[in-house]
């Protein structure tokens, strides 16, 4: 970890800094695509989804509803620009629904 500097420094760019040294961006990101998947898709998907996980560049997401599966599937495009733009970055470039 960095010495301590004199000057004050904004609490997000400290965290920021924390993040990037001891390298834990990629599980920041894991945890921001469940969340912006929680986020978009609201209590009817949720309530059918049992798992998201990203790993690389992939949103891996478990539904138990074989229907609600193969409607999502029609708009996976769609789901990944949402989930990219809620992330205010291009963090998912595949979605695989399981």
């Amino acid at each position: 970890m960095a010495k301590r500097q004199n000057s004050n420094l904004p609490l997000s760019e400290a965290l920021n800094e924390f993040i990037k040294e001891n390298k834990l961006q990629k599980g920041m990101d894991k945890v921001d695509a469940r969340e912006a998947w929680a986020n978009l898709m609201g209590n009817g998907v949720n309530n059918y989804t049992t798992g998201v996980e990203l790993k690389n560049e992939t949103l891996f997401v478990s539904l138990s509803s074989s229907v609600l599966r193969e409607e999502l599937s029609l708009g996976k495009t769609k789901i990944i620009s949402m989930i990219n733009e809620e992330l205010g970055r291009e963090l998912v470039k595949k979605l695989v629904l399981r």
